[in-house]
């Protein structure tokens, strides 16, 4: 299988070297590309063959080719591709989806942006709400055979060939069999799935809360607090989800509970590593800049609360994290907020 994986962050890079290294009867079983717009990076990355900006440390196999810069186009790296991987954060989603569309793409399609689309006025399916990347899609390049791949993941270990799982979501059996093929290996096993919203809400969702964990660990409220968070968010996911068209059985699996105990409690995590950082009294600015990388939750964490209050959602938790992000609240306010929310009656993750 010849595959493009387009956006050389630290997830792209690595399935693209996952994809790389799998093998049959010793034999390289894919052709895979990264193409990536920056220039410099691409030319970093082709010379030291590591992505020292976002993957330091982890060796590109030799077969892996890095493309993109100045020398080639995304339209020409697409030519003969039978496998295209959006690995763009969710801000860059649209616009590689208006690319392929007009280049005719129709090979399967999958994206690993994991999140909600700040709102662009008349894009949006109402007036100040954001979208899922599916939604998207439908918008700009509806001829598109479309998926995600998701799942409770961290680059390095995937690229280090440590055992993972993971989710491919289409409507479209022949996605789901191209992203099973493509990516199952010894050490990372793919799941398929269609339930295509339910994979996107928990993808986008366990990031907010990753943060609101990060900042109850960051002020050392205890194991209690922490496990509390994580139940009572996966509530919160499941609500959403389901009202958005999800099955809910979705969010007991990988894509759900599995992701948001990982991102929520691993220090790998760039969402958790924020809210860390909130604790001891960084600014959001301030948390973002000393990352170095994206961390999706602080990007989508209103329109994740927008998107549910235009569906008359409640998500406390997630509403408390956009007041701490907005310096409305200091983390010991927001923690108080919800202590004091009145008393009620447990009764399931999608109620």
């Amino acid at each position: 299988m010849k595959m493009l994986v387009i956006g050389a962050g630290a997830w792209g890079t690595a399935l693209a070297v996952s994809a790389s290294l799998k093998s049959v009867s010793g034999q390289a079983a894919h052709e895979v590309s990264l193409w990536a717009r920056n220039a410099a990076l691409v030319e970093a990355v082709q010379s030291t063959r590591q992505n020292q900006r976002y993957l330091p440390g982890i060796t590109l196999d030799p077969g892996l080719q890095v493309l993109g810069g100045s020398d080639v186009s995304l339209e020409a790296a697409l030519a003969g591709q039978d496998l295209i991987v959006i690995a763009t954060p969710i801000a860059g989603v649209r616009s590689v989806f208006q690319r392929l569309q007009q280049a005719k793409v129709r090979v399967p399609v999958a994206w690993l942006s994991k999140g909600f689309e700040a709102p662009l006025g008349g894009a949006a399916v109402l007036p100040g709400v954001g979208l899922l990347v599916h939604e998207i899609r439908a918008q700009v390049a509806p001829d598109l055979l479309t998926g995600v791949l998701s799942g409770p993941s961290f680059a390095r270990e995937v690229a280090a060939g440590q055992p993972t799982a993971l989710v491919a979501a289409s409507e479209h059996a022949d996605v789901r069999a191209a992203l099973v093929d493509a990516f199952h290996s010894d050490t990372l096993r793919v799941y398929a799935s269609d339930d295509i919203i339910g994979v996107e809400v928990g993808g986008a969702v366990k990031n907010v809360l990753a943060i609101a964990t990060g900042f109850c660990d960051g002020l050392k409220l205890g194991l209690n607090a922490r496990a509390a968070l994580i139940t009572r968010g996966l509530a919160e996911m499941s609500r959403l989800g389901v009202a958005l068209g999800a099955q809910n059985e979705t969010f007991t699996g990988l894509s759900g509970l599995g992701d948001l105990v990982l991102t929520a409690t691993g220090d790998l995590s760039r969402n958790r590593q924020v809210g860390l950082l909130l604790a001891q009294g960084q600014t959001l600015a301030q948390a973002v800049a000393s990352l170095g990388h994206v961390a999706e939750g602080a990007y989508c964490a209103r329109t994740v609360v927008q998107r549910a209050q235009a569906l008359g959602i409640e998500m406390p938790i997630s509403e408390a994290v956009v007041a701490l992000l907005d310096g409305e609240v200091t983390p010991v306010q927001a923690v108080a907020s919800l202590m004091e929310r009145t008393a009620t009656v447990e009764q399931g993750l999608n109620l």
